[in-house]
C-alpha cells in the first residue's frame, strides 16, 4: 500500500488558503473563491506546470470534500420557505427548466457535442445555491419576496439535481428499483429523525449533549459527523450515488435543527469550519489538477462547447424565470433568471460521475466545467448589477451597520 504523503497536499492546501487570502485583498472583485481554486490547481497540476500530482491521500480528502460539499447543500435547504405559492412557482419553474433542458440536450446531441442527453439534461439544471447566498446578502435582498423566492429555486434544483441524477444514473437495476433503493434510504431517514425527536426529550440525554457540546468531545459535530458518514455508506450500500446519501444526510440535520442552532449557536458554524476550512477547498483543488485542459484545447469543436454550455445554462434556468413576473416587481425577474443559470460544484461532481460510468468524455466534461466556471464569474456579478441599478439594494448607511459574520464570503454548496 502507497505509504500517505504530505508533499503534494502541503501544495493544495497552500491554494486552499491563498485564494480567499488573496480575494480578501481585492474586496471590490465579486468572484467566488472556488474559481480561484479551481484555475490554481489547473495551473500547478499535470495540464500546467506538471507540480503537484493527484496522489492516495489528496483522493481520499478530495472524496470526503465532495461528501462535505453536498452535506452542507443540505444543510441549506430552508423547509420553512417551501410553501404556499413560493413552492408552486419554485417547482414549476424547475420542471419546465427540465423541460427545456431535455430539448437542449436532444439538439446537442443531434448536433453531435454530447453523447447523453439526459445526463447533461440533469446538469443543466442544477443551480448553485452557495454562490448566490453571498449575491443575496450583499443586495440585502436575503429576506424580501424577491430573495426568498430565489433560495426557493434554487433548493428544489439542488434536490432535484440530486436526485434525478440517482435515479437514471445509479443503482445495479432499472429506473424502479433505483426508485425503490431512494425510498428505502428515505425511510431509514424517517426513523432516525423520529428516534432523534424522541431522544431529545430525555432530561439526561439533553443534560449530556448540553455538557460535551463545547468540551474536547465535541459531541454535536461528532454526531454530524455519524450522520454525514452514516447515510454515505448506506447509499454505497444500496449501490447509489454516495452524494445522494451525503446530500438526505444534511437535509435530515435541517429538519432536526429547526432553529438552527441544536441548542448550541455554534454548532453550524464548527460545521462550516470542518468543511469549508479544510476538505471542501480540497475537492475544488483537486479538480483543477485532474482538469484535461489538453483535452479542452485539442480541436476547434470542444471549445466551442464552452460558449454554447453557458448559453445552455441561461436557456435552461433563466427562461423558466418568466413565470415569476406576476409575482415579483418589475424587472426582477430576469435579475432571478440569471442568479438560477450560476451553477459549478454539481457541474464538477455530476461530470467525474458521468466520466466514471463512461457516459461524458473528457472533452464534454472540461467544457461543462468551464462554462461553470464562466457562469460563476459572470452571472452574480451582472445580477447583483442588475439589482443596483434598480434599485433594489440596501442603502449603504444599512450596509455599513450590519456586522460581518461567516456568511459573508462566498461559500459553496451546490
Amino acid at each position: 500500500m502507497e505509504a500517505p504523503s504530505f508533499t503534494n497536499l502541503l501544495a493544495v492546501a497552500a491554494i486552499a488558503f491563498g485564494a480567499p487570502f488573496l480575494l480578501g485583498l481585492a474586496p471590490r472583485l465579486r468572484l467566488p473563491s472556488i474559481v480561484l481554486e479551481i484555475v490554481a490547481g489547473i495551473v500547478v497540476g499535470p495540464a500546467g506546470f506538471g507540480w503537484v500530482d493527484v496522489d492516495q491521500t489528496i483522493s481520499v480528502l478530495s472524496v470526503l470534500g465532495l461528501a462535505f460539499l453536498l452535506f452542507l447543500a443540505g444543510l441549506e435547504i430552508d423547509f420553512d420557505r417551501l410553501r404556499g405559492r413560493l413552492l408552486r412557482l419554485a417547482a414549476g419553474g424547475y420542471v419546465i427548466s427540465f423541460a427545456i433542458a431535455v430539448v437542449v440536450a436532444l439538439v446537442l446531441k443531434a448536433a453531435g457535442l454530447v453523447e447523453t442527453p439526459l445526463l447533461i439534461a440533469i446538469i443543466l439544471c442544477a443551480t448553485s445555491l452557495g454562490v448566490i447566498i453571498p449575491v443575496l446578502k450583499d443586495s440585502g435582498q436575503i429576506s424580501s419576496k424577491f430573495g426568498q423566492l430565489v433560495l426557493a429555486a434554487g433548493s428544489i434544483a439542488d434536490f432535484g439535481a440530486v436526485i434525478l441524477l440517482s435515479i437514471f444514473f445509479s443503482g445495479e437495476g432499472g429506473v424502479g428499483s433505483t426508485l425503490f433503493l431512494i425510498a428505502s434510504l428515505v425511510l431509514l431517514a424517517v426513523v432516525i429523525f423520529f428516534a432523534t425527536r424522541s431522544a431529545e426529550h430525555s432530561m439526561r440525554i439533553s443534560a449530556d449533549l448540553l455538557r460535551l457540546q463545547n468540551t474536547t468531545a465535541q459531541i454535536r459535530v461528532r454526531g454530524a459527523l455519524v450522520l454525514l458518514v452514516g447515510f454515505a455508506a448506506a447509499a454505497e450500500g444500496l449501490g447509489l450515488e454516495v452524494i445522494l446519501g451525503t446530500f438526505m444526510a444534511g437535509a435530515l440535520l435541517t429538519l432536526l435543527d429547526r432553529d438552527e442552532m441544536m441548542s448550541h449557536p455554534d454548532f453550524r458554524p464548527k460545521l462550516n469550519a470542518i468543511g469549508f476550512g479544510f476538505f471542501i477547498p480540497v475537492f475544488f483543488v483537486t479538480s483543477g489538477l485532474r482538469f484535461d485542459l489538453d483535452a479542452l484545447v485539442a480541436s476547434t469543436s470542444a471549445l466551442i462547447m464552452v460558449p454554447i454550455f453557458l448559453t445552455a445554462l441561461v436557456v435552461v434556468r433563466g427562461l423558466p424565470a418568466i413565470i415569476y413576473r406576476g409575482f415579483l416587481p418589475a424587472g426582477q425577474a430576469p435579475v432571478a433568471g440569471l442568479l438560477q443559470a450560476t451553477s459549478l460544484p454539481f457541474i464538477v461532481a455530476a461530470t467525474a460521475i458521468g466520466a466514471n460510468l463512461g457516459l461524458v468524455d473528457e472533452a464534454e466534461s472540461a467544457a461543462l466545467i468551464a462554462a461553470g466556471l464562466l457562469s460563476v464569474m459572470i452571472f452574480p456579478l451582472a445580477g447583483l448589477t442588475l439589482l443596483r441599478r434598480a434599485g433594489m439594494a440596501a442603502n449603504s448607511g444599512a450596509a455599513a451597520t450590519m456586522p460581518a459574520g461567516p456568511d459573508d464570503t462566498p461559500q459553496m454548496a451546490m
